[in-house]
């Protein structure tokens, strides 16, 4: 990883259990999804291990033939349950308070549907820092796909930001973030409490690891 960096121009982050703490909502809409399905439920741990990628880009290979009848449930419970669950993580909005104050360009890369991502982000009252929200479904391929990363920097949306490249850091906590980062050509932000395992180093190491939200703030402080 690298040892230092220089400030950013633009601040991409990922959502879901890098800004809030989404993990019950989506256990809790999988099982339901797998219950309606016949499918055996997953554990929390399984749940946190396995989700990854968009819904289009996994429900196909998990439900076959019955993939949109799986999606039309999950959305119908996550749409009961988000946002009277929905939990900042600690330090999320300092930071980005920080950065929109400093002028960075600042949006957000998700594979979570982009209609729930910005009512999320209404309802935190965060969609002010942010110059473009990139949900599921928003550009012509989603995450870890290099269309998701340019559509958050508004390529064609009359928001343009700076172009994707070393100066724009990409702020996730799970592999697929990283390898987003890098076939976009940015900077890989690693936030989480645990450091990258050894199989995620050798398929994309990040270019810096926090433990949280405070100590990347505090990094971009000293900056």
């Amino acid at each position: 990883m690298s040892a230092a960096l220089s400030r950013p121009s633009a601040v991409l982050f990922d959502w879901d259990n890098t800004l809030v703490d989404s993990w019950a909502v989506i256990h809790a809409a999988l099982n339901e999804t797998f219950t309606a399905m016949d499918h055996p439920n997953w554990t929390r741990a399984e749940t946190e291990a396995r989700v990854r990628g968009s819904l289009r880009d996994t429900f196909p290979g998990m439900f076959g033939a019955r993939w949109q009848d799986a999606e039309k449930t999950f959305y119908d419970a996550f749409g009961r349950l988000h946002l009277e669950n929905l939990t900042p993580l600690p330090g999320a909005a300092e930071l980005l308070r920080q950065l929109a104050e400093a002028g960075a360009y600042l949006g957000v890369v998700s594979n979570k549907r982009g209609h729930f991502l910005r009512l999320e982000a209404e309802h935190l009252g965060w969609d002010r820092y942010f110059n473009q929200l990139a949900g599921a479904g928003d550009a012509a391929r989603d995450k870890p796909c290099r269309e998701h990363v340019d559509l958050a920097l508004g390529l064609g949306s009359g928001k343009a930001g700076p172009a994707a490249g070393p100066d724009v850091w990409f702020v996730g906590d799970a592999d697929i973030d990283i390898v987003c980062a890098r076939n976009a050509g940015c900077r890989a932000i690693l936030v989480r409490a645990q450091p990258p395992t050894e199989e995620e180093m050798a398929v994309a190491a990040p270019d810096l690891h926090f433990p949280d939200l405070s100590a990347l703030a505090e990094h971009l402080r000293r900056l």
